[in-house]
């Protein structure tokens, strides 16, 4: 089960340069994290989660496998995308397969020539937004056009979409994404049939200088308020930092070089988490002594979702799922002494997974 998040902003802005470090600090974690470029632009990075580490201790596990998120590096968005200009038709195609979108807004000075002039983040974000909702736009009213000659007819697949594309449209006019839109329950899946580009999830980047890793700066701190009043998520990060940070193998030297700069953790891994959770995933986990897994689900999903994530024959040949919290698989120190205190559940076909269950799944096929 693949996620992932397209990372999109103008030219300069630091784009390639926060995707490099991504894939080069995957690289170098490939013993403990695999890694895998699946095209030029795409980098399969795992998502931290200290308790993984905790359970394989636990467990005597040989090693771990973390859960993955892949993140695409897509060409910078020029004006007039939603028209052709620049990589145009290809630009919009690209972000309309992702899952979500990390928006890299550009907030340092520097040499580097900013495409639209002095630096200003909420003009850089405003441009982007509006090219997405103007192909948005263009795309749903040929849809209403469409869908309104059958409608007409008796059709009702075609009331539904309408019953969806018109209050889309009505916000897209007046400049609010498709994602702010109010849509009934039962309206949720006729909605994602359609793919709209600002309808995806979004988590703002600050992309900083040196000096305003750990804390942020005037520009970023504008980014942030445009993100709360957007309900969209929100990270500083300095690209120029994770590509040093990047090129340092050793965890020790790593970690003191953080620490001089007043950050402890890498910014990377701030962004993948937030990427995680802009998606609204959870994470359960698989224990053995070959090796201690963790796995990834959609917020919601149910025992055998879980169990077909790992296999679709433990999906399909479901029975009940043994689960202990990782709190207690933590605190009475492994899979015995939980089952020991009786922290041990056996969880039907209805059961909703939590983030850190620990799980064996039964299944007969």
């Amino acid at each position: 089960m693949g996620f992932n998040c397209g990372i999109v902003g103008l030219p300069n802005v630091g784009k390639s340069t926060l995707f490099n470090a991504l894939t080069e600090t995957a690289a170098a974690e490939a013993a403990n994290y695999p890694f895998c470029t699946i095209e030029p632009n795409v980098g399969r990075v795992a998502v931290p989660d200290p308790r993984l580490e905790v359970l394989a201790r636990l467990g005597k596990s040989a090693k771990t496998v973390p859960t993955f998120l892949e993140f695409v590096d897509i060409a910078g968005l020029v004006a007039g995308a939603s028209r052709g200009e620049g990589l145009g038709n290809k630009f919009l195609s690209n972000i309309r397969e992702v899952d979500a979108i990390v928006h890299l807004v550009r907030c340092f000075e520097g040499e580097a020539t900013h495409v639209a002039g002095p630096v200003d983040p909420l003009r850089d974000a405003e441009t982007v937004d509006t090219e997405l909702m103007l192909a948005d736009l263009e795309s749903v009213e040929r849809q209403i056009e469409s869908a309104i000659k059958r409608a007409r007819g008796g059709d009702k697949e075609a009331k539904a979409r309408l019953a969806v594309l018109e209050p889309v449209a009505e916000a897209l006019r007046a400049g609010r994404p498709a994602r702010g839109v109010q849509v009934a329950a039962e309206l949720r899946p006729v909605f994602r049939q359609f793919q709209l580009l600002t309808a995806k999830p979004v988590l703002y980047a600050a992309n900083v200088e040196e000096a305003a890793a750990a804390s942020g700066n005037a520009y970023s701190e504008q980014v942030r308020k445009r993100a709360d009043a957007e309900g969209a998520g929100f990270v500083v990060v300095s690209a120029a930092i994770e590509a040093e940070v990047a090129q340092l193998a050793d965890p020790v030297e790593k970690r003191e070089f953080l620490e001089t700069l007043g950050l402890e953790e890498t910014g990377l891994a701030r962004v993948i988490r937030a990427g995680y959770a802009l998606l609204d995933l959870i994470t359960f986990f698989t224990i053995g002594p070959k090796e201690a897994h963790a796995w990834t689900v959609r917020r919601g999903a149910r025992a055998p979702e879980a169990a077909g994530a790992i296999h679709s024959d433990f999906e399909r040949g479901f029975i009940r799922a043994e689960t202990i919290a990782y709190g207690d698989f933590a605190a009475c120190g492994g899979e015995q002494g939980a089952k020991d205190a009786g922290k041990m559940r056996v969880e039907g076909r209805d059961y909703v997974i939590r983030d850190g269950d620990v799980f064996y799944f039964r299944f007969n096929v």
